[in-house]
């Protein structure tokens, strides 16, 4: 039986348990390997990546095997030289795999505590735990990756590196993925120089292993399909997904009050159970603090996968002009992306990629 809930009336309560256990590889990439992983012969590096990724976890398990004393050594050995790079950086443009690899090592990598998120995630995690108390927690891990790893603001930049350097030097494994060198974070969003130090810091974690291909920036962006009509939103859902189970359906007014009280950390718990996401009324956004955090939902909502219909404006206009060509506009246009893909796949029957 259907069943219709209001993501603007809910409010989870995450405990900090809860939202480590979170820290995995989506849905989408949930069972991915190197070995799904198909190299292009046009761009050789994909195959050398795969190679290296494939020692890196490699290495792991003979440090995880040695044990007692000679981990301690090495863990001793890493903290007297900072500059040695304790993880990998894959650094290549959008669509070229990178997340796919990083979930492969992720899932190859030996240990029972492992974390995977994108770089947002930590940093929701940060405010939700504080500082401390996620080094404290993470430094038991024996690999954190970090994906889709952007510097946006000096706070971030301040915050990421010590948190890197402190994890590095316990000797947990680190990996990211980029599409910006990590000596070029930030550059073009605020006084990157002022934090030359901190980049630096950052930068001197990670051997980068270039990916390259075709980057789907140059393919352009799907057209977003046409909104539905206002009034029939509920119902063209159930005409699509007869089988789901649970719809969300929201006003958008009511969804991004909402999302303005709920910590992003808990984004995840907010949508858990959404099978199809219908929105009434959508219109562009044009203050920054609500977008940045329906980025985060975005993201949430892509990574399980959830149909989205919705009246309105089309989500290509989600975004301001001036914010999708402002210092943030990697995210935007991700997002834009994204939602597109999600609402086609709502509303037009094409499975989202």
């Amino acid at each position: 039986m259907t069943e219709i809930v209001a993501l603007s009336e809910r409010d989870p309560k995450v405990s900090p348990e809860e939202l480590l256990a979170g820290f995995h590889p989506s849905y989408r990439f949930g069972e991915v390997s190197f070995d799904t992983y198909i190299p292009d012969p046009a761009h050789p590096s994909q195959a050398e990546a795969v190679e290296r990724l494939r020692e890196f976890a490699a290495s792991m398990d003979r440090r995880s095997t040695s044990g007692g004393i000679l981990s301690w050594f090495a863990r001793k050995a890493k903290k007297n030289s900072p500059g040695a790079p304790n993880g990998v950086y894959l650094d290549g443009g959008f669509g070229v795999g990178k997340t796919h690899l990083l979930a492969s090592l992720w899932h190859a990598a030996p240990g029972e505590k492992k974390a995977f998120g994108t770089f947002v995630e930590y940093t929701n995690l940060v405010g939700a735990l504080s500082f401390t108390t996620t080094v404290e927690v993470l430094k038991e891990y024996s690999l954190v990756c970090i994906d889709e790893f952007e510097l946006d603001d000096p706070g971030d930049t301040v915050l990421m590196s010590r948190l890197m350097r402190e994890l590095s030097d316990a000797g947990v494994k680190l990996a990211a993925t980029s599409n910006t060198l990590p000596g070029a974070l930030g550059e073009g969003r605020f006084a990157a120089q002022d934090f030359k130090r901190e980049i630096q810091v950052l930068s001197d974690q990670f051997e980068t292993i270039r990916v390259d291909g075709e980057d789907y920036r140059h393919r352009g962006l799907e057209a977003a399909p046409e909104p539905v009509t206002a009034g029939a939103e509920l119902d063209t859902a159930q005409q699509h997904f007869p089988e789901e189970q649970i719809f969300a359906f929201d006003d958008w007014t009511a969804l991004t009050n909402n999302l303005s009280r709920v910590h992003p950390s808990r984004y995840r718990e907010l949508v858990k159970d959404v099978d199809v996401l219908v929105l009434s009324n959508v219109t562009t956004i044009t203050e920054q603090a609500m977008a940045l955090r329906f980025v985060v939902l975005a993201d949430r909502l892509y990574d399980k996968d959830v149909p989205v219909v919705a009246s309105g404006v089309p989500f290509e206009q989600l975004f301001t002009e001036d914010m999708m060509a402002g210092g943030y506009m990697k995210k935007y246009f991700r997002t834009v992306s994204r939602m597109t893909a999600l609402a086609r796949e709502g509303q037009l029957g094409e499975k989202a990629p």
